[in-house]
């Protein structure tokens, strides 16, 4: 059976009231692509329910959308800070956790990636016109296909064994970005101004994040494809782990 891989969504909120979910298609279609079987997440913070969900997946992808809320990295809101969506904050938070804490494959996509720093103790450049003195325009107007700049890949590191390249064109769309690197996570790639373009954590299962959005890219590059075959590949194989530990009943002791 394909390795279950669960996705996070947005949201929209009007009042008190969840409006509506929503995902794009190119993060579904990606991982269906490369091996996996996409399940769209229903948004929860009860613990019981997240617990749940990360027993029965095979590896997470933390999706691109709104900023983080400050307190999650220890800051306060500065000028600059977009919409922030306290339920999916709430729910990536604790499902990251749970995932890691069973050495599950966590993928994370812009956001993602700062979900994933955060969670493990960095910190986050809440606006980067503001507070990062880079020469890049970090949030292109642009088609979502569209390679705006390169970021250098560090060698030998498993995001280079994945894209197989020293430099990666990519797309970009964030204003928001990875400052303060948490600990246990190695840097694996830069942009020209010295941005922080991804991550991982070398001592677990599979831990990588990406600033980019290789889901709008995997179908015109081979590199970024390869990021979604990693991952499901991953998460194929602590499928199978999981399934070797489960116990073999005879007839008789049933």
């Amino acid at each position: 059976m394909k390795p279950r891989i669960g996705l996070s969504v947005n949201y929209e909120e009007k009042g008190t009231g969840k409006v509506g979910a929503y995902l794009g298609a190119d993060y579904t279609d990606g991982i269906y692509a490369a091996g996996g079987l996409p399940f769209v997440l229903p948004l929860t913070d009860e613990r019981a329910w997240i617990e749940e969900l990360a027993d029965e997946l095979d590896g997470l992808l933390l999706t691109g959308g709104d900023d983080i809320d400050p307190s999650y990295f220890g800051h306060e809101p500065l000028l600059g800070l977009g919409q922030i969506t306290p339920l999916r904050d709430a729910m990536e938070f604790q499902l990251f956790a749970a995932m890691r804490a069973r050495q599950k494959p966590i993928f994370g996509i812009c956001r993602g990636v700062q979900v994933m720093n955060a969670a493990l103790g960095g910190t986050l450049y809440q606006d980067l016109p503001r507070e990062f003195r880079g020469t890049l325009q970090h949030s292109q107007k642009a088609p979502r296909d569209h390679m705006a700049h390169a970021v250098e890949i560090a060698p030998g590191t498993r995001l280079a064994q994945i894209v197989e390249v020293a430099m990666l064109p990519v797309n970009t769309y964030h204003h928001q970005a990875v400052r303060d690197l948490a600990p246990g996570c190695v840097a694996t790639a830069h942009s020209r101004d010295g941005l922080i373009e991804a991550i991982e954590c070398p001592t677990d299962r599979f831990t990588l994040g990406v600033q980019w959005h290789p889901e709008n890219l995997w179908r015109k590059n081979s590199s970024h494809f390869r990021l979604f075959t990693a991952f499901t590949e991953a998460a194929a194989a602590a499928r199978r782990e999981a399934a070797q530990k489960q116990p073999v009943f005879t007839r008789e002791e049933k």
